[in-house]
This record gives structure tokens, sequence and C-alpha cells, in this order.
């Protein structure tokens, strides 16, 4: 409609508005409706007869139109009919009900609260002539408008019913246009009525505030302020409103007469971010559905039609968004399982009991299987035939990791000592004595030494007396038949490998390291509570020639002896090269004093490997004994030597069908030199110092074969990287390891091993060997069915190996598991993460594949717990708030833009969010509650696993924060694929296909 057309003269018909004085209201279409006798029932909202009323009191909405005001007020009679039958947003068609409808009592405020109380009886605004153009324009100039918008129809939220007379009550609305009714018997549109059973319209734009308009320059009188009690969430001085917050805006100029106002249907813009903090979203009143569109405003929602304009074709609802918080948590799993079964032990005798998580704190009762932390597996209740499990696709395997590290209140594994005659095995299937074999024939199995009765249920009466007869964990002393060549061995010996060309000598690394070893040899590991360790220790520095040193306690000064044939190495001398450490501590010392300034001033730049390896292989071989290789190497071996490798650093092959070669070794010459490493008893533990491309793919070769351990510190600097470094060192050092030891897992009839996976070599297809096996190592064993599982036995699982010590002592262990399977885990196809994912255990592998993302700023400083993990996705990041991840290799302290400035003070010493050094490593030491909660949090993390993980600080919006986001895995990846809900969405469907 034209804004400056005249209201066609109808017969007055709806609801007056008490706020626009002398406007006539037409019945909805200009059509004249029924009538109907008036019954007393309250305004909307409004209050009692004889409610308070004050006058305006400070700046006043503008009237709706210039017209002349009343001439005077006139009190309501007694029984007047004062109150409209049908409240807003009460829909009626058709005649009118005499039952009256209860509302609650209540009154709007539009003025300040603090206006004076003055009692007024209620008036009744009188009918007047419709308004003029001019009136109309003036009225424009008093709204608000945002952007062009459709005519619209008038509220729907007030009753279509007969007309009545409307008490002046406070919970009008200015602004509010023609109130009208629908004609009998004709329904009004959807968008009109109180809604759509499950349809909930979003809320209109916010009216304008009243400090925001001019009155207009006609004089027309103010709207009367109201006092009552206040909306919830509304504030003082104004209607409510549904935007967050009140702003006000100029007032728009008056549109020109003639103007017509178009625009398609829908709600102005926001005028705030709804983030914004303000006031809570409000519908039009104090309670009861939304109404409808204001005059001059679009539709509610997308849709609805627009009457008094052209409708639009129907547009489609959007797509419903899957909350991520419906859809199965890792977190929500982790929590539960942590308070449903952290606080009673796990006790291991229950056939088919899963255990807890390995990320809940739980002690372990051995009683007949093995404890989780040596043996878990992938399920504890597996299919009986092959087929059931083909249509299960559940893998079958399990995790074994016989060095595990125990927990303080649990006890290590008894030892058994059957003298000369060793250990018990079955004569058929080589098994070791266990709680799962039968006795029978009244106790006499097969061996008459190991004689004893049997109680009322079958079981030996001293069943609970061996260790080998109650549990499912435990260790003997082999005999010297167990033993390689038929002896007892000699104590194992640690030699120590140093780079010293010019890349290792400029970074500092040399230096740095010969100051570690110095202290770090009082720490060598011992053989149970031995006085001083028995391991030998010996010392090789390299670049393009090899450089060995006689330590001989002796000697007053260390003596070097050069070897610069790398084609064929030999071992120079054998008395002196492989000490004591408290024998020869003077000359040790001395050495390490001089080797850095002994090539101080080197320029050699190319260095060799493979011949570094051997030689140390030929010194232990010389010395009849097993051991470890410490080699700490910088560069690519490009010195003419066997194992010469050359830069295949090939960008071009990314992405292409070739790029698989690039993760692959180069050469069998590696395969070949582990194998007789392996056979040696011979570990290689690589620290890589990169500062350019190096084959970690063929240098990790050796080390991922003989069971040992690849390092990687890329462009190394000794004042950045020294804490990580030496950390990694010291527990390499120090930690329990097993020599030349050979493992064999047995299962009962019905399954068997197919696979292995882990940092070990395998010369058949049954027999596992070692050359080094720590607490940190894991073997994956895949199993499948070779027959018809019994379902009263079950499965039965057997690991037993034999190892030689820090000492003299040559042990064997076993473990055994009743009913088990366990879980596969894939192999990387990327150097290092190769060595990493086959030899890790569960635990770590945890964390590697879902990271931690902790909270920092949300708990309690004064907790003493770690906080509760949250989800790894960018949805669960606040700009306000701290996050520390963690994935078992690094660390990230994400810091929001919008943190407090108190928190930056008091985490990283600076005054603002712009001065925190992005990359930083290290938080600066600060003596207040909150650095110290972090700090200990995070030696806390790192000392839960067997990498140092290094630090990085990462800021909101920098350029370190898409290496962050690498690991929320529940995301997108930056190279494509799904996110989390994408897959599960995927899933759902695909499940429902075949299901359907």
């Amino acid at each position: 409609m034209n804004v400056n057309q005249s209201a066609p003269p109808v017969p007055p018909f709806g609801q007056p508005q008490p706020v626009y004085p002398g406007y006539h209201q037409s019945s909805y279409g200009g059509q004249p409706g029924p009538t109907a006798p008036h019954i007393p029932y309250g305004a909307y909202n409004g209050p009692v007869p004889g409610y308070q009323q004050t006058p305006p009191q400070g700046v006043s909405r503008a009237p709706p139109s210039s017209g002349p005001p009343p001439a005077s007020t006139a009190q309501a009679a007694c029984g007047q009919a004062a109150y409209a039958q049908l409240g807003q947003g009460d829909v009626q068609n058709g005649p009118s009900s005499t039952v009256q409808m209860q509302r609650l009592p209540g009154s709007q405020p539009f003025g300040s609260p603090l206006a004076p109380v003055v009692s007024q009886p209620a008036v009744l605004q009188p009918y007047g002539p419709p308004p003029t153009s001019a009136q109309v324009t003036a009225q424009l100039a008093g709204m608000q408008i945002s952007g062009a918008a459709a005519p619209a129809p008038p509220p729907s939220g007030l009753g279509y019913g007969p007309p009545t007379s409307l008490a002046s009550a406070s919970g009008s609305f200015p602004n509010s246009g023609l109130y009208g009714s629908y004609p009998q018997g004709q329904a009004p549109p959807l968008s009109q009525t109180q809604g759509h059973p499950g349809v909930q319209p979003p809320q209109r734009s916010a009216l304008p505030l009243a400090s925001s308009f001019t009155p207009p320059s006609s004089g027309g009188p103010r709207m009367p302020s109201m006092t009552g009690p206040l909306l919830p969430g509304q504030g003082f001085g104004g209607p409510p409103v549904s935007q967050p917050n009140h702003v006000s805006s100029p007032p728009p100029q008056a549109l020109p007469p003639g103007t017509q106002m178009t625009g398609a249907p829908g709600p102005p813009p926001p005028m705030h971010s709804p983030q914004q903090p303000g006031y809570q979203l409000q519908q039009n009143g104090s309670f009861g559905p939304a109404r409808g569109p204001q005059p001059n405003y679009g539709s509610p929602y997308p849709g609805a039609p627009a009457f008094g304009s052209q409708p639009g074709p129907p547009q489609p609802l959007p797509p419903k968004r899957l909350d991520p918080d419906a859809i199965p948590s890792p977190i929500q799993v982790i929590e539960d399982d942590r308070n449903n079964r952290g606080s009673e032990p796990f006790v291991t005798g229950v056939r088919g009991q899963v255990p807890p998580l390995v990320t809940t704190n739980f002690l372990v009762k051995d009683q007949g299987n093995a404890s989780p932390r040596y043996i878990r597996c992938t399920s504890y209740n597996i299919p009986c035939t092959s087929d059931m499990a083909k249509q299960a696709q559940v893998p079958l395997a399990a995790v074994i990791k016989p060095l595990a590290r125990l927990p303080p209140e649990e006890a290590s594994p008894y030892v058994v000592d059957h003298g000369e005659s060793g250990p018990l095995r079955c004569n058929r299937c080589k098994a070791y004595m266990c709680p799962f074999m039968h006795c029978v024939n009244d106790g006499m199995v097969c061996f008459s030494r190991y004689f004893q009765h049997l109680d009322h249920t079958g079981k030996r009466v001293d069943a609970y007396d061996r260790p080998e007869l109650s549990l499912g964990s435990y260790e003997f002393l082999a005999t010297v038949d167990y033993c390689k060549n038929n002896k007892f061995p000699s104590p194992p010996a640690f030699i120590f490998m140093i780079d010293v060309s010019y890349n290792a000598i400029r970074t500092g690394l040399v230096r740095l390291l010969c100051e570690e070893l110095k202290s770090l040899l009082d720490f060598l590991p011992r053989e149970g509570g031995a006085e001083e360790s028995a391991v030998r220790v010996g010392f090789v520095t390299y670049n393009k020639v090899l450089h060995f040193y006689n330590v001989k306690s002796s000697l007053a000064q260390p003596q070097m002896m050069v070897v610069s044939d790398v084609a064929d190495v030999f071992v120079p001398l054998l008395d002196g090269f492989l000490v004591n450490v408290n024998e020869s501590r003077a000359v040790i010392t001395s050495l390490l004093d001089q080797i850095p300034e002994m090539f101080a001033d080197t320029r050699e730049t190319e260095t060799v490997f493979a011949p570094v390896i051997q030689a140390g292989m030929e010194a232990l071989k010389a010395a009849e004994c097993a051991g470890k290789l410490f080699l700490f190497h910088t560069s690519l071996p490009i010195a003419e030597a066997p194992g010469k490798l050359k830069n295949r650093d090939d960008r071009k092959l990314i992405n292409t069908d070739k790029e698989k070669t690039l993760f692959q070794p180069q050469t069998g010459a590696y395969q070949t030199l582990a194998k007789e490493c392996v056979a040696q008893g011979c570990c290689v533990d690589l620290f890589l110092f990169p500062n350019q491309y190096v084959d970690v793919a063929t240098l990790s070769v050796v080390p991922q074969l003989t069971g040992g351990s690849v390092y990687k510190y890329a462009c190394f600097q000794a004042e950045n990287d020294q804490e990580r470094f030496l950390s990694d060192l010291r527990r390499d050092v120090q930690k329990v390891v097993g020599f030349d030891a050979v493992m064999r897992v047995r299962t009962s009839t019905g399954i068997r091993a197919v696979d292995f996976f882990g940092a070990f070599y395998m010369s058949n297809t049954t027999d596992v060997e070692l050359a080094g096996l720590d607490g940190d190592k894991t073997v994956t064993v895949e199993f499948k069915h070779d027959d018809r599982l019994n379902e009263e036995s079950g499965a039965l699982l057997q690991v037993a190996g034999q190892r030689q010590g820090p000492g003299r002592k040559c042990g064997m262990s076993v473990s055994g598991y009743k009913k088990a399977a366990g879980k596969r885990v894939r192999s990387g196809e990327r150097g290092l993460a190769e060595e990493l994912v086959t030899s890790i255990d569960v635990a770590e592998t945890n964390v590697f594949f879902y990271p931690r993302l902790l909270p920092l700023t949300k708990s309690p400083i004064e907790s003493t717990t770690e906080p509760p993990a949250v989800r790894a996705s960018e949805e669960r990041l606040s700009s306000g708030d701290i996050y520390l991840l963690e994935n078992g290799l690094n660390l990230f302290l994400w810091v929001g833009a919008s943190v407090q400035q108190g928190v930056v003070q008091s985490l990283f010493s600076v005054a603002s969010f712009s001065q925190i050094t992005s990359g930083l490593s290290v938080l600066p030491v600060l003596d207040n509650p909150l650095s110290k909660k972090v700090r200990g949090l995070i030696d806390s993390l790192r000392a839960q696993r067997s990498r140092y993980m290094k630090l990085i600080v990462v800021k909101q919006e920098d350029k370190l924060e898409m290496l962050f986001k690498h690991f929320l895995v529940e995301d997108k990846s930056l190279s494509g694929g799904a996110s989390y809900v994408d897959f599960l969405c995927h899933m759902h469907k695909e499940i429902r296909q075949l299901l359907s």
C-alpha cells in the first residue's frame, strides 16, 4: 500500500489503541465484521482498573501521529467494558464465546521506574478521524527503518472477536500499526496465528529506543509513561526488545510523499552480533507466543506471507544441523570409565571381563589371567567360528608389553626357581605351567617330581602356594640350556658414538653431550638391588673416519686410535675399550673434556653411518656380550662408504603414485646390517639432529629391527632444544632393558597367531627376536581362526620369552590370558611415525590418534586435579580461554585473543596478548598460583610419556595455528576428508541402506 494513502473510511471494528489518540481502526481488509456485547476482561498485560500511572519523565517516544490530543479524559464508569474479550496471542474465528479466559495480571512499564507514582483512574481513548498523509509521514519519521521492508499485516496476537473498548494499559506497544480482525468464518494465515506446532518463528529485530527518536515538529502529545513491575530481562527506561543490546541511532529521514516502500519480506538485519552481551531475547509481551510482524517490517521468518504485497515463492526450510553433543563422545566414554571403574581394583580371574580403559587409573589383582598392563586385547569375547568373525569384522589381536612398568601399589611378578631341571612345560605343545593346565590321575601328570594331591574341586592343594598355578604373570630363572651357546651371558655394554662433523660442533651438540655424560654415567641400569651397575661403557667419535678411545683405568690420559678404512671396519683394540665406569672414572672424565676441544676447528661436513654401526657391533662381538649403541648423528651420510645415501627429497613426487617410494629404504644394505646386529644382541638407538633433509626411512631401519628407538631434533640449537634432548637421553639410558631376547606366542586349539607388528626381527614365522627390549616397547599379534572354538574352554593365549638382564642373569617371562583377542596397530608409512606407531603402547597410541585438549582457565586455580578434557574440535575453543593440547610428541599451549590481561600477566609475564612470543617453548617461572599450576600440569603430562613433549605456544590467528588445528581430529582435515560428525552421518546412512 502507498504510505500516503488514507485509510478507508470503514466502521471501527477491533481493539482501539490507547496510544493512538484520534486514530480510527478498521477491520482487517476493510471488511466490516459482526458485533458482540462487551464483556469485562482485562486488557492485555494490563492491571485491574485503578492502576497507577505516572506522568512522562525525560525523553519519551514520539507519538505516532501529529493529530490533536483528546480534549479531555473521562473516567470509566463502574461496569464499563474496559477489557477486551481475547488477549494478545489468543485466536478466535467466528462468533465470540461468553466464557471468560483467565489471564495472569501484570503490567509493563515504559517509562522511568524512578518517576513518582500518582494514582489516576483508567481513561478511554476516543475515536477520531483517520490520519492524513501528513500525519502518516510524520509517523514514519519517528520510526526506526532498517533497510527496505515490504508492508506487513497487523500483529496476529490480538483477538479476532467482536469490537470492544480497550482501557489504557501498560502493555501497549508503540508503532504497532493497525489492529483489525478477520471476518467471521475466515481463518487467519498460518503465520499470523499462535504458531504451528513444533515451529517457532525467530525473534524480530528490536524496537527503537525512546531516546533514539525525535518528537515531530507538529507538537503532538507524548505517550504517557506507565509504571509497574519490569519484564524479565527488561531494562529501565524502554520497552522489551528482541535485540541483545540497545544502541541509539540517529532518527531516519521522513519519506517524501508518494514514496512506495517495497522490498522482500523478512525481518530487518540485526543491529548487533548475537554473541554480544546485553538484554535477553524477548517476545512482544511478558508471556505467550510471539506476536506477528510489525507494520513496515517483513514477515517474522522466511516463507511467511506478507499481506499488502505480492506473495513470494516458498522458501525451503534450512537443513537440520546435527548437534555435536548428541553424537558419541570419546571424552564422555573416558570420563564415565574413570568414574565407574577407577575406585575398585580390577580382578583378572573373571572370564571374558573387559578391563578398564588405559586412561583410567586402576589397580590390578592377578587371579589367573595376565594383567592388562602386560596383555591388552581388542576383544575379550571372540566368535567361535571364522565365518562369525568375518561377519563381525572385529580385529582379533593382542598388544603385548612384556616389561611394562607397574604402579607402586602393585607387586612385581613373582620369580620362580625350579632349580637345575628348569621350568615345567607340556611335552606336546611346549607350553609352560599355568593355572589353566588340568591335572589328571590324582595329580600325577607326567612330572613325578611335581606330584601333589587334589582337593574336592579337582585343584591341587598347593595351587595358591605356587605362582605358576595361581597367577597369570610370573618369571622364572632359566637354566644354562636356555642361554645362547649354552653358557651364561656376560654383562652388557653401552657404546656412545658421537658425530663430530662441522654441523655437530657448530650447534653445540658435542659440548652439551659430553658435559651431560659426565653425570649420566652414574645412573646406568642395575640388576635388582645391586649397589653399582654391571654395564660397561665405550666411546667412539666419527665424521668421515672413526676414532676409538682407550680409557683403561691404568692410563693417565685416554688414547685415540683412528680407523680410516671405513669399507672394511675393524676394532683396533680390545682391552681398554669397554670398561667399568667406576674403575675408569678419571680417564672417562678427561676424555669427555677433551673431545669438544679436539674437534673445535673442524671443517669436515661429510659423515658415514653404516660403518659406525658395523664397528659398534664388531666391538660387542669381540667382547662376547650384548649391548646398545647410542648414535648421535647430524646429516645425510654422503661420504664414500658402505651405506652411502643420496638426497631424494623430490617435491615433484608428492601426491603422485611414486610418493610412497620416499618412505621406503633406499637400499637393502641396512636391513642386512640389522640382521647381523640382532644375531649379536646389538640394539641401536638413534638420535638425529638434521638441519636439512635426512633419509629417516632408511636410517631408521636398523633401530626398528633391533628393538631400538629413533629421536629426531630438527634444526637443533643447544640453547633452545637442550632440555628436550637431555630429558630423552636420560630416560633412554636409565630405563630397564633386556638384551638378546626371544619371544613366542602360543594359543589353544581354534586360533593361531598370523601376523606380528613392532620393533623386532623374525627369522621364521613363530619366534620374535629382539636384540633389545625395554619397558616402552610393545609387540602386537594378530590372530585368526583355524578351527571352531569350544565355548566351554574358550580361547587361551600364552606369551613366553627369555631375555638377558643388565646383569648376568638369564630370565624368562610367562603371561597368559583366557578368552583373549586383540587390536592390530597398523604401521605408518612415514619414517619416524612408522617406528613410533608400531611399537608404542595403547596409552600412547590413544593420545597419538586422539589428542587430549585440556582447558586451563575454566577450572579453579586452587584445584590440584587435572582439568577434564574437551573434544578435539575448533568449536570447543573459546577466545577468552587457554587450552593445552597433548598428542604424545608435543604440547601446544593455545592462547585466545580475548584472554584477560591478568591471566596473560600471570602466565607469560607480559602486559598484553600482542606481546606474547609465538612459538615460545619454555614458560617463565613465576611465583603465582596460575603459573605454578600450568607448569605443574605440563611436568605431569611429560612424566606420563616415553618421550619428552616439546611445548609450543600458539596464539589465536597466528601462523602456527594451522599446525595446532591439524591435531583437532574431529574437524575436517586441511587436505580434505570428512569430519567426525560427517563420518558418523555417512555410516548411519550406509547402515540404514543395508537394513532397508
